[in-house]
């Protein structure tokens, strides 16, 4: 497939599929967006209201804002911050709840600093796209919060949750199938996204230094020596399993390069694009041509989850023309291609969306959500938005 053809293939499925589908079908007429469209494509209005997925919806509809001057995609983004500000931010303590009720009150009110990222990453894309003061105001509040309650100052990086008044919490973990240690690379590589978001629009001297310490910690502490991504650690750095996420790989070795190139130092740049071509050749073990990429792998156990999951796919699309476009390696093109055309076959959704994904054994998962606390406009969102930026016209 040609570049030009690529591109407009990605522009039609934003704007014609994706987008629409969280315009017309997601937001709640009473105010904020529903929590929950089940894997049928119907509706669960009561379902609660989690801060990730609506701070997802603020950074794709703001950054489609930006790039297309739509004024639907204005007004998307306008809601999805004034819930943020309105509902989510905690006045009393700071930082953003977990979730809502259905009717916007809060319900899990835990600090998740996972979820306190895609806030930032949320507000910070909307001031690029609209100019409001008040929404960087609110970013870098929160990026305070992080670094006064997260960094960890004696063994470097980022603690993973505590509760709503800020004191330790017993279960830290992101998700039940997650494990409750200390230190996560999820955590820490949306926590750069977040802040990289930031440092382009607030050129600020601490934030830059955390930024870049960042970056180091990936290099230094996360990246293992087969190129793939450690996944939990203890305090101390120690790591707690084997597991290899492919879609975490292939993500984090272009939003590595993103942060590098706009920290601006030769020496780090240097440093991080070697990992990131290393990360991405490892994360190829788990994609074959026409297949797309599986899941996950854990050695010790010989678990394989193969499924075809969306946002796994997604991120193997801009993870593969990233590095076609730093490496000038015609294969990676391939691969981006190949990608969209098996998520194209596979993934989309004859009434709008995408599935959660492919089965192991072929069929589409019609079980797990279409939209929810985890399944969002952000990944397939933004794997278009990335290739229209990228390819230029």
């Amino acid at each position: 497939m040609d570049p030009i053809s690529f591109r407009s293939d990605l522009e039609r499925e934003l704007m014609l599929d994706i987008l629409p589908f969280w315009l017309h079908r997601a937001q709640d007429p009473s105010g904020g967006w529903f929590g929950r469209i089940a894997g049928d494509g119907s509706l669960v209005p009561d379902a609660p209201r989690g801060a990730i997925l609506n701070a997802r919806i603020l950074w794709t509809f703001a950054s489609a804002f930006r790039l297309t001057g739509d004024p639907s995609c204005r007004q998307a983004a306008d809601r999805a911050c004034a819930e943020i500000r309105e509902r989510f931010y905690d006045p009393q303590y700071g930082g953003v709840y977990w979730s809502l009720t259905a009717d916007g009150r809060p319900l899990d009110t835990k600090k998740q600093f996972y979820a306190i990222a895609f806030a930032i990453y949320g507000l910070a894309e909307y001031h690029r796209a609209v100019g409001s003061p008040e929404a960087l105001d609110l970013a870098i509040r929160l990026y305070r919060d992080i670094e006064a309650h997260s960094f960890d100052a004696a063994g470097g990086g980022y603690l993973e949750a505590c509760t709503r008044a800020w004191e330790p919490i017993e279960d830290m973990r992101l998700s039940e199938r997650d494990r409750n240690d200390a230190k996560t690379m999820n955590t820490h590589l949306h926590i750069l996204e977040g802040y990289t978001c930031l440092y382009r629009v607030w050129k600020d001297e601490g934030l830059r230094r955390r930024l870049a310490g960042l970056v180091e910690i990936f290099l230094d502490r996360i990246v293992r020596a087969d190129g793939h991504l450690g996944l939990f650690f203890d305090m101390d750095w120690n790591s707690q399993s084997d597991a290899v996420s492919y879609g975490h790989d292939i993500e984090a070795s272009w939003l590595l390069e993103e942060a590098a190139d706009l920290l601006d130092d030769a020496t780090l740049r240097v440093r991080t694009s070697a990992a990131c071509r290393r990360i991405a050749v490892a994360s190829l073990e788990g994609w074959k041509p026409g297949e797309g990429m599986i899941y996950e792998w854990v050695p010790a156990t010989g678990h394989r989850d193969a499924d075809r999951h969306w946002w796994v796919q997604a991120e193997t699309v801009v993870g593969c023309w990233n590095r076609f476009q730093r490496d000038a390696d015609p294969a990676w093109a391939a691969r981006a291609t190949d990608n969209w055309e098996f998520i194209r076959r596979h993934l989309l959704c004859p009434d709008g969306e995408w599935y959660w994904s492919l089965r192991a054994d072929g069929t589409p998962n019609v079980t797990d959500d279409r939209a929810g606390f985890w399944k969002c406009p952000y990944h397939n969102g933004r794997m278009c938005m990335e290739i229209l930026e990228r390819i230029k016209i």
